[in-house]
Order: C-alpha cells, then sequence, then structure tokens
C-alpha cells in the first residue's frame, strides 16, 4: 500500500471534558431552542421533586378519610400529566438541537478539509477523515442531544433531592453524605483512565476507516496482484486492536459501575435501617422515612446515571478534540489577507522566474531548481523529459497547490500567492493524466468545468471531445450514472469527459497533463484534433511523454533532474541532439534487428 496508517496510540489525550467547551460556537446560534430545552428540563426535574410529598401525604393521612385521599390521587395524576408533557418537550428541543448542531460540525469540518492543499492530504489518510466526520460526530451528537440533558436533569434531581433530603431529616442526610466521597474517588480515578482509552479507541476506529477506504478503493488493482490476503490481514490487525482498546475501555467502565452502584445502594441500605429504627421509636413518621427513601433512590439513581454518563461525555470529549484538529489544520497556502484580483479579461501569460521546490515528503530530493520559464499569451508549450524529471511539478505550480520553495510563479505578472486562488482558477482549466470521474451522470460529470451550463452546451463539449457517440449508447445517455471513479468507463473514455469538462470550461489558460496516455490510436488522433481546436487562442500548457502528441507545440521545454536543459521547436531540438533527440530516436525510429544467435 502506499501509505501506512498515520494513527499511534501516542496521539494527546484530551486531558479534560473542558475540550468540550469547543462545541459552543456551533451551540450559539441556538441559544433560544437551548433555552426552551432548560425549561423543560427544569420543570421535569422540579415536577420529579415534588412527587415524594405527595406520597408522604398519602401514607400519613391514609385513616383521613376517602375524599382527602381522592384528592391527593387527582394531584397526583396532574403532576404525572406535566411529567410526561415536559419530558416530551425536552426531548424534542434537546434531540433536535443535537441534530442540528452535529449537522453544523460536519458541514464546517468537509468544508475546511475540501479546501487544504495536497501536502495535508499526504499526512492525513481520507479514510481517517471520513472516520471524524461520521463516528466522531456521531459521539458528539448522542452527548448532545441525549447525554447531556440527562446529565443535566440529574445534576436538578441530585441536588434538589439532597436539599429535600436535609429538609426530611438532618440526621440521616448526613449519613447520606459520609457515602458521598466514596463515590467520586472511583468516578475521577477511573474517569481519567476511560478519556485516554476513548480518544485512543477513536484513533484506531479511524486508522480501520483508512485502511478500509484505502484498500477499497483500489480493489482491482489488489486483486490483480493477489494482494487480498495481505490486505484483510492489514485491516484485521487495525481492526483488532481497536477492539482490544475498546475491551480495556469496557472493562474499566464496567469496574467503575460495579463499584459505584455497590457503595451507593450499600450506603441507602445502612441509612435506610438506622431510618427505620427512628420510625420504631417514633423519632420519625412512616411517611417520612417513604419521603426520603423515594428522595434517597432520586440522588443514588442520579449518581449512578451520571457516572455512566460521565463515560460518554469522556468520549465524546476525545471526539471533540479530534473534529477541533481539522478545523484548526494550519493549511500550508493560504490567501493574502487583501488578495489582488486578477484582471479580466485575463491573458493567459505564465512566468516561473528562479523557481526551487521539494515535496514534503521529499526534502531530500530537488523535484524543481533554478526554473525561469515564460509562457507568452497564446503560447502551446509542451513539458517533456523522463519520468520525476519536474514535468507535472511544473502544472501543479501553476495551479498552486503547492507554492515554491524559492522563486515566484505569476499569471499577467501577478504572483499567485498575491490573489485569491478561487479568483486566478476560474482562468485555467485542466486535463489530468488520471482523471476523476465523480459517481454521477454524465451530464454533471462534464458539467464540473462550468455547472451552469446548459444541456446544449455540455452536448456541444461533448462532441468536441468526441464523447458524445459512446455516452449516447449509455442506457440513459447522458442522464446515466457513471459509478464511483467512473467504473463503467474504459480509460480512454474517462480522458475524453476530462477533455470535454476542459471545453466546456472555455478558460485562457489549458493544462494537459498527459492527457492522451489512455487513448488507443484513433481515439488519440480524435482528441488531439480537438485538442488543437481547443487550444487556439489560449495559453497551452502539455506534459507528455508520447512526442507525437507535442511535435506541433510552438516549443518544446525539455526537463530532466528538475532543471530544464533545453529548449526549442522539435525540428531544433532533434537536430541540436541531446535528451530530447535521444527520447525522439527511441519513440520515431524502428529499432535496429536483433543480432543472430552465435
Amino acid at each position: 500500500m502506499a501509505r501506512g496508517t498515520t494513527i499511534t496510540t501516542d496521539r494527546p489525550t484530551s486531558k479534560r471534558v473542558g475540550a468540550l467547551r469547543a462545541l459552543w460556537p456551533f451551540v450559539r446560534p441556538y441559544r433560544a431552542q437551548m433555552a426552551l430545552a432548560l425549561i423543560a428540563l427544569a420543570a421535569t426535574s422540579a415536577i420529579s421533586l415534588i412527587l415524594p410529598l405527595a406520597v408522604r401525604r398519602v401514607v400519613d393521612n391514609f385513616d383521613d378519610g376517602a375524599g382527602l385521599l381522592d384528592e391527593y390521587f387527582g394531584a397526583a395524576l396532574v403532576i404525572v400529566a406535566a411529567l410526561a408533557l415536559g419530558t416530551a418537550a425536552r426531548y424534542y428541543f434537546v434531540t433536535r438541537l443535537g441534530e442540528r448542531v452535529v449537522a453544523d460540525i460536519r458541514k464546517a469540518v468537509f468544508a475546511r478539509v475540501v479546501t487544504l492543499s495536497p501536502a495535508f492530504f499526504e499526512r492525513v489518510m481520507t479514510g481517517e477523515i471520513l472516520s471524524r466526520i461520521t463516528t466522531d460526530t456521531t459521539l458528539i451528537q448522542s452527548v448532545i442531544g441525549s447525554s447531556l440533558s440527562i446529565a443535566l436533569r440529574n445534576m436538578l434531581i441530585l441536588s434538589g433531592g439532597l436539599a429535600m433530603l436535609a429538609f426530611t431529616s438532618v440526621k440521616l442526610m448526613g449519613l447520606v453524605l459520609l457515602i458521598v466521597p466514596a463515590i467520586l474517588v472511583p468516578i475521577i480515578v477511573l474517569g481519567r483512565r476511560l478519556r485516554g482509552l476513548s480518544r485512543v479507541g477513536q484513533d484506531w476506529i479511524a486508522a480501520s476507516s483508512g485502511a478500509a477506504s484505502e484498500t477499497l478503493l483500489a480493489a482491482q488493482t489488489v486483486q490483480a496482484f493477489t494482494h487480498e490476503s495481505r490486505s484483510i490481514a492489514r485491516f484485521d490487525d487495525v481492526t483488532e486492536r481497536s477492539f482490544d482498546v475498546a475491551l480495556t475501555r469496557i472493562r474499566t467502565r464496567a469496574l467503575m459501575t460495579a463499584i459505584v452502584i455497590f457503595l451507593i445502594f450499600a450506603g441507602v441500605i445502612g441509612v435506610l435501617w438506622i431510618g427505620a429504627r427512628d420510625v420504631r421509636t417514633g423519632a420519625m413518621t412512616a411517611g417520612q422515612l417513604v419521603q426520603f427513601v423515594i428522595y434517597a433512590i432520586l440522588v443514588a439513581s442520579s449518581t449512578g446515571a451520571l457516572s455512566e454518563i460521565w463515560g460518554e461525555v469522556q468520549r465524546a470529549a476525545g471526539a471533540t478534540e479530534r473534529l477541533g484538529e481539522l478545523l484548526a489544520a494550519e493549511d500550508a497556502l493560504t490567501d493574502p489577507a487583501l488578495p489582488i484580483a486578477l484582471p479580466r479579461p485575463v491573458r493567459g501569460q505564465i512566468a516561473l522566474r528562479g523557481v526551487a521546490f521539494r515535496y514534503p515528503t521529499r526534502p531530500d530530493v530537488s523535484a524543481l531548481e533554478g526554473i525561469d520559464l515564460t509562457i507568452r499569451p497564446g503560447e502551446t508549450v509542451a513539458l517533456v523529459g523522463p519520468s520525476g524529471a519536474g514535468k507535472t511539478t511544473v502544472i501543479q505550480l501553476i495551479q498552486r497547490f503547492w507554492d515554491p520553495a524559492a522563486g515566484q510563479v505569476m499569471l499577467d505578472d501577478i504572483d499567485l500567492r498575491a490573489m485569491r486562488r478561487d479568483d486566478f482558477r476560474q482562468a485555467i482549466a485542466l486535463v489530468p493524466q488520471d482523471p476523476v470521474i465523480f459517481a454521477a451522470s454524465a451530464l454533471d460529470n462534464i458539467r464540473l468545468g462550468r455547472p451552469d451550463a446548459s444541456p446544449v452546451e455540455v452536448q456541444a463539449a461533448a462532441r468536441a471531445a468526441h464523447a458524445h457517440d459512446f455516452i449516447g449508447a449509455l442506457p440513459q445517455g447522458y442522464d446515466t450514472p457513471l459509478g464511483e471513479r467512473g467504473v463503467m468507463l474504459s480509460g480512454g473514455q474517462r480522458q475524453r469527459i476530462a477533455i470535454a469538462r476542459a471545453i466546456l470550461r472555455d478558460a485562457p489558460v489549458l493544462l494537459l497533463d498527459e492527457a492522451t496516455s489512455a487513448l488507443d490510436a484513433e481515439s488519440e488522433s480524435l482528441v488531439q484534433a480537438a485538442v488543437a481546436r481547443l487550444s487556439e487562442g489560449r495559453t497551452t500548457v502539455v506534459v507528455a511523454h508520447r512526442l507525437a502528441t507535442v511535435k506541433k507545440a510552438d516549443r518544446i521545454v525539455v526537463f530532466d533532474g528538475g532543471r530544464i536543459v533545453a529548449q526549442g521547436t522539435h525540428d531544433v531540438l532533434v537536430a541540436e541532439g541531446g535528451l530530447y533527440a535521444r527520447l525522439a530516436r527511441m519513440q520515431f525510429t524502428d529499432m535496429a534487428p536483433m543480432p543472430e544467435p552465435a
């Protein structure tokens, strides 16, 4: 595989649940909805705390007549109805808030990631990014849309219940408070362990997604080289590591739950035993004891629920940090605060002045060194040379996918770094070596060149690229979905779709990176004719290994080892000898016959 996982277990973990504060910018726009949820939450908590008072009155006044009992039970029914309505309102507002916030987070993360330069994607696998956008946001949705509201409700019930316990019996309340420190110790100690495990677990899930994504996107290559068993073993290994971390987390949480529940209910049983003795001695009424028991159960269940929710909050804190990393990711490329607008109409003059460049992943290898090249408006320039000579790097620098380490790349005498990328890229059309086809219709794939183009304009572009006939033969013509990465098309057909995009874009600068490399001889001839028409009046930069495609270029620039070694027309370069002449002989001259064996 091209890249290994970028996940390691030594990545920093969340130091505090305060990491969830990073969610506030996404919650802030919905303060009114949050207020309604809190009102419903407070109302249901208050109603829950009123019920034990009603039960006490029923118990203590059981012998005072049926009429009074009817009133008490009628009041209890009204309280229960209010509790049901309040709970439904709380669920609606809180869940809606959670879904809305998570949708906004997903949109913000995707909007950030999709604008990052290629340097970012050399460090982070696509599958890991997708895991963060899906799995991590699901955790946050669970916390905002459920766990936090339940936690707040239980905190209100806990504090209100403790107050009512004191109101009922200060003596028994004091005994309850003695239990609290014993309960908090395992929650704090084991909670820290859970926080770290949750972050590591999410990292391994992301690694699993990255491994699966990378393999599935290259399924045919994997199968062609019978690499299935190794790919399966790799995925199994990452998944098992994820399971091992999850199992440790589950054990830790189960241990914490067992300890907390035992301490809570053991303490409650002890307190109730003392309370029962007080009833026998007349120190308190049976109704008071029942009221205290109910409040004690509410307090105990709230504490237990908080210990359960704490684990979810810890996981959400880790997920929030991971998403925050994407939102705060620093891009190697930035647009200037005060950009210069590219003057229209665009002339299309391209200049590289003293350009040197090294890829971040290969800092010891110079991709380009001392490049000085000016391409005049409307000129067709071909870049040729052996693989790795720097030709495609020039194409990428012209689009500002990278910035040179030294020198300038200019369009119409303006440094690309002084302009907004989406501004000057509108003046550029690209036909890449490996065109990307989306899982959309043929019409929408070509419309990538100009989204507002009419179907007639799309068809005209397809005809010019000699793609109309094979598109028309598809089951639904231009409305036929082309499948993920264009699996329904051949390599040559995918490139003709890409050429149709460039024709539709109608940009003053045209970049062709091995645009005809996957075409058969007949298709190549047709596409070359289309490209020739397309390049008329445009600045065209052609990268090609097959010299037959560049013979008619206004100028040929020969690269070798990241440097320009020769420039001129085909005839001039052949006459000069050197690298180009050697490449030309290899492609245009019949090989000498092999000597007969002795």
